[in-house]
């Protein structure tokens, strides 16, 4: 379901997060805003696919 590279947020919402690896039902994520790329363990049915929502971009 989750790849390598997705940007997934948590569920009940928080941070953006780039999913760095997959191994089964465990992602390894880091925030998006995390210069270091601190490794956070999140189950991949507490996560959702990032999108936002409204109009982006429109001056």
């Amino acid at each position: 379901m989750f790849k390598q590279d997705d940007v997934v947020q948590s569920r009940t919402g928080g941070p953006k997060m780039i999913v760095l690896q997959v191994k089964g039902d465990t992602l390894f994520c880091a925030r998006v805003d995390d210069a270091d790329k601190k490794e956070i363990e999140v189950s991949a049915d507490s996560v959702n696919l990032y999108h936002e929502e409204g109009d982006f971009g429109v001056c």
